[in-house]
C-alpha cells in the first residue's frame, strides 16, 4: 500500500535541506527522491527521520 500524501512537501523540504547544507543539485536531487520514497511506503503524513534516510541510502 502506498499513500502520496505528503510526498511533494518531503522532496521540498529534503532539496532545501540538502541545498543548504552545501550539496548539489544532482545528490539534493537524488536524496530528496529516496526520501519520498520512504514516505509514500507509510500512511497519512508522516516524517521521514535521519535514521530511516541514511539507513535507505546506504
Amino acid at each position: 500500500m502506498f499513500d502520496v500524501s505528503g510526498a511533494g512537501d518531503t522532496v521540498i523540504a529534503t532539496l532545501a535541506v540538502m541545498l543548504a547544507h552545501g550539496a548539489d543539485w544532482a545528490q539534493a536531487i537524488h536524496v530528496a527522491n529516496v526520501a519520498a520514497g520512504i514516505a509514500v511506503g507509510k500512511l497519512g503524513m508522516v516524517v521521514v527521520t535521519r535514521d530511516e534516510l541514511a539507513a535507505a541510502l546506504d
